[in-house]
């Protein structure tokens, strides 16, 4: 069945003749004081008989009227939401951000059972390990939510935290942790990573405070200089990256033509052949 059909069908279950919904769609256009949400007798008759794709503003009159979720009548039009996180993965930005996108997914394939052999104390190969994929609505997860959570991806272009942090990760941030932290660490991975955003942008790095200002350190075998930028004014750190999810097949390591990447690679022009400084690790 068509979309058309569908919304025709939907409509007159709910006892609406196009007239009812041309006036009711008037009425929302007139609240909003944009004429784009009003849906006339022939457009509506063009919809549900001709295959005519409403526009935002008229599916979104259509859901009102009809009761229904938004998201249900851009399935009927091949559009589904559920697929962001896949169509996100074709076109990976080249600056780090914070994602949001990710909200409109509804439900996730998640594994719904696990061989009674899985042992979380033991590595194991997890894939072997399930048994059942099934989908889990976003609504049964809400209660896992925590609202001191946001969501950040590293730019393709963003070396500061190589190797550490590969371009093109995700990470989970914890945008309590504002306050930059110092001592001395045992290793790198002690030592807090923060997402910071500048005028530029945003990355993720080192942090130290040095008066007025915020120094912004990469990693030692990060081509990437120290920024020294205004504490405040030109820089503000959202959150301490709590949480990383990287691929570690979709980065071409350094080593290849005096330590540059790979040609082809778009990630960067080269990567530095400095020597790491040992201290820089620890902080």
């Amino acid at each position: 069945m068509s979309a058309g059909e569908s919304l025709r069908k939907l409509r007159e279950s709910l006892g609406f003749t196009i007239r009812d919904v041309e006036a009711a769609s008037t009425r929302i256009a007139e609240r909003h004081n944009n004429p784009d949400y009003s849906i006339s007798l022939s457009r509506l008759s063009d919809i549900e008989t001709k295959e005519v794709v409403p526009s935002i503003y008229r599916i979104y009159s259509l859901s009102t009227i009809y009761r229904r979720d938004i998201r249900e009548f851009l399935l009927w039009y091949g559009i589904d939401l559920g697929a962001v996180s896949e169509d996100m993965m074709l076109t990976p930005p080249s600056k780090s951000h914070v994602s949001s996108a990710l909200g409109s997914v509804l439900q996730a394939e998640m594994p719904v059972r696990l061989d009674p052999a899985f042992n979380h104390r033991t590595t194991m190969n997890l894939g072997r390990m399930i048994m059942e994929w099934g989908p889990v609505s976003m609504a049964y997860l809400a209660q896992f939510a925590n609202s001191n959570y946001t969501y950040g991806y590293v730019g393709t272009d963003d070396l500061t935290m190589f190797p550490l942090i590969l371009p093109g990760s995700f990470v989970q941030i914890d945008d309590t942790q504002t306050r930059v932290r110092s001592g001395k660490w045992l290793s790198e991975y002690q030592r807090p990573i923060y997402f910071v955003e500048t005028r530029d942008g945003f990355t993720v790095s080192w942090c130290e405070l040095s008066g007025m200002n915020l120094l912004l350190k990469p990693h030692p075998l990060s081509p990437v200089e120290t920024k020294i930028l205004k504490f405040g004014k030109e820089a503000e750190i959202l959150g301490q990256v709590i949480g990383i999810a990287m691929r570690l097949d979709s980065w071409v390591s350094a080593g290849s033509g005096e330590g540059s990447l790979d040609s082809g690679q778009s990630n960067a022009d080269a990567l530095s052949n400095r020597p790491p400084d040992p201290k820089a690790l620890i902080g």
